[in-house]
């Protein structure tokens, strides 16, 4: 027992000398896999940079309330808001209502409706905005982004609108304005090549201050591009200052 709780001991202080520790839910594979690849090399050498440790799963199952707590932040990097397993969302459930650490979410995670036979995630829904997925651009569009809160930590120092390429630009039945605090939007009236799959309201960027949790969502996230992007990576190196209170 003696030594048991000795190696114990010895993993706290290990794990508590290593900074920050960052869980990254992603899937791999399919057509985002450039985004998710791309994504997390750029985090593992950014934590060398930021005092963080990054930790990779590609499924809900290792995730419990004790699994979570030893976590700092949640990057939630194109992995959907079903599949979860009940254990999942509830530890998910308490982690944001409760502040135990940050959350950041890409591109799938407002993939919110009933797909693959699986029913909507209906507190993930409210915890974006209570919007439920109904389009997307499937021929990918460029088009321009412009800030709604440059005063917010997310966008400190970016440009006031700037392009991104090829993305798919999601619909929902309704704008999450309202229901979430919104920092940028997308200008429909740039998307070239044109389409026809517009929302009107368009908010591509927001966060949730209705939970304790500091939490921002981005809704592009397609391809490795938007790691060459400058405006890209100094949203996602705020967010990741901000939700780990550098």
């Amino acid at each position: 027992m003696k030594i048991f709780s000795t190696l114990i001991i010895i993993l706290a202080l290990l794990t508590s000398c290593a900074g920050e520790q960052v869980l990254v839910i992603t899937e791999r594979g399919g057509q985002h896999e450039s985004f998710a690849a791309a994504g997390l090399e750029w985090l593992n050498e950014t934590g060398k940079e930021m005092g963080f440790t990054v930790t990779e799963i590609n499924s809900t199952e290792p995730i419990d309330k004790e699994y979570l707590d030893r976590f700092d932040l949640i990057v939630q990097l194109d992995f959907p808001p079903y599949t979860w397993t009940d254990t999942a969302a509830e530890a998910f459930i308490s982690y944001i209502e409760e502040g135990k650490g940050g959350w950041i979410g890409f591109h799938h995670a407002t993939l919110l409706g009933e797909f693959d036979g699986y029913p909507m995630w209906e507190w993930f829904s409210d915890f974006m905005g209570g919007i439920r997925y109904q389009n997307y651009n499937a021929t990918l569009t460029d088009g321009d982004v412009y800030v709604e809160d440059s005063t917010h930590p997310v966008m400190q120092g970016v440009e006031p609108r700037f392009p991104l390429q090829d993305e798919e630009w999601y619909i929902y039945d309704r704008s999450p304005r309202g229901n979430v605090k919104v920092l940028a939007s997308a200008d429909e009236s740039t998307y070239y090549p044109p389409t026809e799959i517009k929302m009107g309201d368009h908010p591509v960027v927001w966060v949730n201050e209705n939970v304790k949790a500091k939490n921002v969502y981005f809704q592009f996230g397609h391809s490795k591009i938007l790691y060459e992007d400058e405006n890209f990576l100094k949203m996602f190196r705020n967010a990741l200052e901000w939700t780990l209170d550098k």
